[in-house]
């Protein structure tokens, strides 16, 4: 059987994102409790770019399945010395079963290495899509709220890969809203928004962009925002900054959109405190930024289980 990849939300389809969101949010509240399923399996690590949650999350979320895990820094593989992605991938199929695979370049090489059409490739962070922090940032979301149709989510910042992956699980979920208010010159690109509009349109869902601070909706059941820096990678503006500081989620915005009970306050981490976030909100009781982090390993473990077919 060939090789399951987990590349892009859109192409998990709606289905199978479901079913991944519902493992995770079962591996979290602890109705799953499936063993070792993945005992003798071999996950390798490949991350080129720095990581805290999604490299811990998969590798401790490996080892409790049972899977042995083997880690790659970005200068431990030949395709530094000019080895093909693809060649790798023919290589590196031999020995794992699953690549679990961080950078900040196109998903292109993700779907070089996974030619190969025998290891599984997951894309745990890409220039374009984020999909793995998604998938738990709508299980942390049912855990919460124990639904997702009806679930209005309002996100404050940069249009980046996380934003990206946001907009097409919405999109996959039928009844879910999604309103991106990002600062002028750095929303989410016209493409991406267009095709969470035409999943949203078939599901009863909804994603709308929008740059004013002035017209946030009101009620909605979470605030998101994400660190304006992705990955550390400066802008070329010079005054940047400036444009972002009015999208900064303060206790006022925080009362301006929340409703009367349970709105909830995430970020996907790690925080540039005082920029996108104060310290009062992200440290406050509707905040469960912290929690939601756990679920970058439900959730990776859910992937895993999936790419592996055992569930």
């Amino acid at each position: 059987m060939s090789a399951r990849h987990v590349l892009s939300i859109a192409e998990l389809g709606p289905d199978v994102l479901a079913r991944l969101v519902d493992l995770s949010t079962d591996i979290a509240t602890g109705k799953w409790d499936g063993g070792q399923p993945l005992e003798g399996k071999v996950v390798g690590i490949y991350f080129r770019k720095s990581s805290t949650r999604t490299r811990t999350a998969f590798t401790v979320g490996a080892m409790k399945l049972g899977a042995h895990t083997i880690a790659y820094g970005p200068n431990d593989l030949q395709i530094v010395t000019g080895e093909t992605l693809a060649d790798t991938g023919r290589v590196l199929s031999n020995f794992l079963d699953i690549l679990v695979v961080r950078t900040n370049e196109s998903v292109d090489e993700m779907k070089a290495l996974g030619a190969q059409g025998v290891m599984s490739v997951v894309n745990a962070m890409s220039d374009n899509e984020h999909p793995t922090q998604v998938i738990g940032d709508l299980s942390a979301i049912k855990e919460a709220k124990g639904r997702l149709d009806g679930i209005h989510i309002l996100y404050l910042g940069e249009g980046n890969n996380t934003a990206s992956a946001l907009a097409l699980a919405v999109g996959l979920t039928p009844g879910m809203r999604l309103t991106l208010v990002t600062p002028p010159g750095y929303g989410l690109d016209e493409e991406t928004v267009k095709q969470a509009q035409a999943l949203a349109a078939q599901r009863g869902a909804s994603v709308t962009q929008h740059h004013r601070m002035d017209d946030l909706p009101k009620d909605v059941d979470v605030v998101y925002t994400a660190r304006w820096l992705t990955m550390g990678a400066s802008k070329k503006d010079t005054d940047w900054l400036d444009k972002f500081r009015p999208y900064t989620i303060t206790e006022e915005v925080m009362r301006r959109v929340s409703r009367p009970e349970g709105t909830l306050f995430f970020h996907d981490l790690p925080a540039m405190r005082g920029y996108e976030v104060v310290d009062e909100v992200l440290d406050g009781p509707q905040s469960i930024a912290f929690r939601q982090a756990y679920h970058k390993m439900t959730s990776a473990m859910a992937v895993l289980l999936w790419c592996a077919r055992q569930v």
